[in-house]
């Protein structure tokens, strides 16, 4: 059987797979291409960039199974699917550390000013030392302040455990959760008890209201879920962040807020389109930005691979 890993694999789930008798294609073919010639594979493996829509599964007469190396299937038409009688399979759990730690990445980024001494620095660090040192002298520390996340699942309780070990305060908002447990884990080596701490979550309303920080971990796929509203909730001196999905902020409000001082700071890892068609985010000095890259660590991908390959075996009884 053959399997097109059209966004990439990891070494060892290639190989892995190869043991059992699978032939892994990882020449990627172009989205233009895929309808005509998806009928030389058994299953289809993809990441964000592939799309899996209606045009591509009604050409897909020989796939048995559609895989998403990552945590949405937004970018799958899952009605398509079903109707044609594939199974489609994802990896929800493996990347979640990767995608909380980047999330932490932009916090403090743009609590130090580092989105804009790095752009800055090369050029003018010489000429201009003192000035950007003044500039970015009024940094803030995260321990003390409150992260209010929108979505609580994997993800979301991921960034608290991490929240919780910098000394901040948490607060979350899950229609479909009410209370949820957060593990606090420490490195083995270090010889402390794992704690747990149980999180009851509050209105939208009031998780922007209160936040210092504001983090996204929601699915794709319905529309804008922070807009000029919701930004009019946020306190002037907060955070946005969202390494969540592209489309679930409206850019251009955000902007908006950004410019008119009515939110301080952005974190942004994903766009409505991408590439980018509007660039206004790539241009202001409070946004710290990142081009699609929650998953995309060595150890995120190995664990992806490893239990994408797990359940391909599975399926096929190997």
């Amino acid at each position: 059987m053959k399997i097109l890993a059209n966004d990439g694999i990891d070494a060892s789930a290639k190989l892995s797979l190869e043991a059992k008798g699978f032939e892994v294609d990882t020449n990627k073919i172009p989205q233009d291409e895929l309808p005509a010639r998806l009928n030389d594979y058994d299953v289809l493996l993809v990441r964000s960039a592939t799309k899996v829509n209606a045009s591509v599964i009604e050409n897909a007469t020989n796939i048995k199974l559609i895989g998403r190396a990552g945590v949405g299937l937004d970018n799958i038409d899952l009605e398509a699917a079903k109707n044609k009688g594939i199974t489609v399979v994802n990896t929800p759990a493996a990347s979640s550390t990767s995608v909380a730690e980047l999330v932490f990445a932009h916090m403090f980024s743009v609590s130090r000013w580092l989105q804009y001494s790095n752009r800055e620095m090369p050029e003018n660090g010489v000429a201009n030392f003192n000035g950007l040192k003044k500039t970015c002298s009024e940094g803030i520390e995260l321990k003390g302040k409150t992260l209010g996340l929108i979505g609580f699942g994997r993800i979301g309780r991921e960034a608290a455990r991490m929240a919780y070990g910098l000394g901040m305060n948490v607060i979350a908002y899950d229609p479909m959760i009410q209370t949820a447990e957060v593990q606090i884990q420490f490195h083995p080596d270090a010889g402390l008890p794992s704690l747990t701490h149980t999180v009851k979550t509050i209105s939208k309303e009031a998780v922007l209201q209160q936040a210092d920080f504001v983090s996204l971990h929601i699915p794709g796929g319905q529309g804008y879920v922070i807009a000029e509203a919701e930004l009019n909730l946020m306190k002037p001196s907060a955070v946005l962040i969202n390494c969540a999905r592209g489309g679930v902020v409206n850019e251009k409000d955000l902007v908006t807020a950004l410019t008119q001082g009515r939110l301080a700071y952005a974190g942004v890892d994903v766009f409505e389109q991408e590439p980018p068609v509007y660039d206004g985010l790539l241009k202001l000095n409070n946004v710290s930005l990142t081009p699609h890259i929650g998953a995309s660590t060595a150890e995120a991908q190995k664990r992806i691979g490893d239990e994408m390959a797990e359940q391909i075996l599975k399926h096929f009884n190997l």
